[in-house]
């Protein structure tokens, strides 16, 4: 049990770093701080996009867009601390 509890935490430590980097990534993008012309960078974003717009259209169903603001990844990083907080406990 200590072992999936122990898996599962950290699978959930992954996406929340990838949804830490992601956010941050769209700041430094949107304010030019980063050029998506560069390979590197464009990859990153792509990877990135590719990981985390499943996650993000399913909430985005539910509660759209805010005057530009997107919500969506501070409630997957809320779900994400519930979910470490429940198996934590749990198992």
């Amino acid at each position: 049990m200590i072992a999936l509890r122990d898996t599962l935490l950290l699978i959930l430590n992954i996406v929340y770093f990838f949804v830490i980097a992601h956010f941050i990534m769209s700041w430094l993008v949107n304010f030019q701080v980063l050029n998506l012309r560069q390979p590197i960078v464009a990859q990153v974003w792509d990877g990135l996009n590719r990981l985390l717009e499943p996650l993000y259209s399913r909430i985005r169903r539910l509660i759209p867009i805010v005057g530009g603001l997107d919500l969506s990844p501070l409630i997957v990083l809320i779900v994400i601390f519930f979910l470490q907080r429940l198996v934590a406990t749990q198992l």
